[in-house]
């Protein structure tokens, strides 16, 4: 099929498609630097770059989310300008696709294009879909989709995290501050709202590459237990740990947090972006085993992605479950309080992070783009593309408010329903400077 074909098929197919988009301020070029954008569009915010013939119609004969992730990942189209904005197509090709599933004039330009014979060279990466082996959070299947996920490479981690390596929402006290000191907020609200004192044991399920234990530790004083299933965190905490000379206060373990039997042992505990990969059916034994740790009148503080509405794409077309987070579950802030307080705590106060998880993800997505160059002699082209487009769509998900991020603080009462909180949290903001 002769080029001047192929590009009028590609331009029909994106007439058709997107002439009518509600979001008319981006542009697409094509292969060969033609360029197409809606009629009144204004200064294009984004440009798609399809990078062969074949790609619109590979992505527009079955847009799923997993298929328009795997185009970009291994290079078929690419995106200059906000990416973040790219998604707001995502539901105007939902409705659209809809309408035209059954428009044969539709289809002859998607067949025509995808039966034409040209080769491109996708980009290749020896870091495939995950493929997990197991029951579903079985600890031992529990332990390849952590491994999938932060086994990448530290330094690849350490490029587009803050100092202390946290990767979960940061706490903005004016939106102008940097990621860093966001972060050191979160850690310190979340100490603030645990009333941690000196000596107190805490045990952090999930915690990472150490960065709240650590803080804790040292302006705290307390005694820190945490627990991971990642051996590149395992390994980085506990060097970490050992140079900054805390091995008395502070222990990481490779442990799963159904493998902790200390019960009653724990004064607070702490669970900081872990529970999205506690599972619907395993949220029971999640909060019942926090309960059965903590002593009478322990506080423990669950920190969250929240989801309102269940997710309808099947896992196999989802994006996320294949190149992310296999195995990952969101559940509603209602659903898992009512669990929470089914095994016994008692909820003191709920706080909604999300705008400030929409404006940690852009941090992030901004750093890491930055650092392209650097971030290529750990990983691949491949694998840093997707952390590109996870950063960047995670964070369009919570500006538009299909994730929220949820901080819940739980008590475990005294028989007598007592407990040691203040009667308010004014002591949460005070003297904080």
């Amino acid at each position: 099929m002769k080029d001047e074909k192929l590009r009028e098929r590609n331009l029909q197919l994106l007439e058709m498609f997107f002439a009518d988009s509600d979001f008319k301020n981006f542009s697409f070029k094509l292969w060969d630097g033609t360029e197409w954008k809606p009629e009144g569009a204004g200064e294009p915010v984004f440009t798609v770059k399809l990078n062969h013939p074949k790609t619109l119609a590979s992505m527009l004969a079955f847009p799923v989310d997993k298929r328009l992730g795997e185009a970009f990942i291994y290079g078929e189209f690419d995106v200059d300008g906000d990416m973040i904005a790219l998604f707001s197509l995502e539901k105007h090709i939902e409705k659209k696709y809809k309408k035209l599933v059954k428009n044969p004039f539709f289809w002859s330009k998607i067949l025509g294009l995808l039966n034409a014979k040209i080769n491109f060279q996708k980009l290749h990466s020896n870091r495939k879909a995950a493929k997990l082996r197991g029951k579903t959070h079985s600890i031992e299947r529990d332990k390849q989709a952590i491994s999938y996920h932060y086994d990448v490479s530290n330094e690849f981690y350490s490029l587009w995290l803050d100092e202390l390596m946290n990767y979960s929402c940061a706490y903005f006290r004016n939106w102008d501050e940097d990621i860093h000191t966001a972060q050191r907020n979160k850690l310190e609200l979340i100490c603030r709202k645990l009333r941690l004192k000196e000596g107190e044991k805490v045990l952090d399920i999930g915690c990472g590459w150490g960065g709240f234990l650590i803080y804790a530790a040292q302006k705290y004083g307390i005694r820190g237990y945490g627990i991971t299933l990642s051996k590149n965190q395992f390994e980085y905490a506990n060097e970490k740990i050992k140079e900054l000379g805390l091995q008395d206060r502070i222990r990481v373990e490779y442990r799963d947090y159904r493998e902790v039997e200390e019960w009653s042992s724990f004064d607070k505990i702490v669970s900081i972006g872990m529970f999205e990969h506690v599972g619907r059916n395993m949220l029971e034994e999640y909060f019942r085993r926090a309960y059965k740790l903590l002593k009478h009148g322990g506080l423990f503080l669950n920190h969250g992605i929240t989801r309102r509405t269940p997710k309808k794409t099947p896992r196999r077309w989802s994006f996320s479950d294949t190149y992310i987070f296999p195995d990952g579950e969101l559940h509603s802030i209602s659903h898992t309080l009512s669990v929470a307080e089914r095994v016994g705590f008692e909820v003191r106060d709920v706080e909604n992070l999300r705008e400030h998880y929409a404006k940690t993800l852009w941090h992030w997505a901004r750093r890491l783009e930055s650092k392209m160059e650097e971030a290529l002699k750990y990983v691949d082209e491949v694998v840093f593309r997707t952390w590109r487009i996870f950063l960047n769509g995670s964070s369009y998900g919570f500006k538009t408010e299909l994730f929220g991020l949820h901080q819940a603080l739980l008590v475990k009462n005294y028989p007598d329903g007592s407990n040691n909180l203040p009667i308010n949290r004014e002591d949460i903001y005070r003297n904080w400077k």
